[in-house]
């Protein structure tokens, strides 16, 4: 299918081109989104009388959106989730749990440009089109508690510090056990338990041989 394109779109053209697309892209998303035109020469010659008024409603919906992206750019936003102890999650983040957290921001799913889900715990960026010339970034803080989130927003990196504080706790764990044992050892040991001094002789036995006498 060729149509017009009436806006810039990423890795297609600009507004004006006439470009080939799949079928279902262009009657899905293209021309109900009012993105395109059918590439007809009725659409040709209607675009080039409104060009002067797309070019102006281009340049005043660009300039809305890098006015509203001020606000937005390198916001933070927190998403609770369940996770495993290596971080990753018992599912997944995805656009939709992103225009979520952005409630209330004017951020639609097709904004936001996630190439794949996240499944993981941390500070992610991802990038929100507010229009087909502005893009900022926003960072997805995903955590297990808001305790977390606030660590994680702080720099440190919970999964780390979790680890090593198991690990401190195996550490003590087994020197109590190792005390435990030396104490069970110690207070087992038999009255007669027989003592060498310091020069090989025996301390609580006479050397010489029964029945002798000097």
């Amino acid at each position: 299918m060729q149509v017009i394109l009436l806006e810039r779109i990423e890795k297609l053209g600009a507004m004006g081109d006439v470009v080939t697309v799949k079928p279902g892209f262009g009657r899905n998303f293209l021309l109900p989104q009012e993105k395109a035109l059918r590439a007809t020469k009725a659409n040709l010659a209607r675009f080039e009388a409104e060009r002067e008024y797309l070019e102006q409603r281009n340049a005043e919906n660009r300039d809305k959106a890098a006015d509203d992206g001020k606000a937005l750019d390198g916001e933070t936003v927190i998403i609770i989730r369940k996770a495993g102890d290596t971080g990753q999650l018992y599912g997944s983040v995805s656009a939709r749990d992103v225009v979520e957290a952005l409630e209330g921001k004017g951020v639609k799913r097709n904004m936001v440009v996630l190439e794949q889900p996240i499944k993981a715990l941390g500070m992610h960026d991802v990038k929100v089109k507010l229009h087909p010339e502005v893009a900022i970034t926003i960072i997805v803080n995903v955590a297990r508690s808001e305790d977390e989130a606030i660590r994680q927003a702080k720099g440190e990196d919970v999964i780390a510090t979790q680890m090593a504080s198991e690990r401190a706790d195996e550490l003590e764990a087994n020197a109590e056990r190792a005390a435990n044992a030396v104490s069970m050892f110690e207070g087992d040991a038999p009255d007669d338990f027989i003592t060498p001094d310091t020069d090989g002789s025996e301390n609580d036995a006479d050397q010489a041989p029964k029945g002798e006498e000097e």
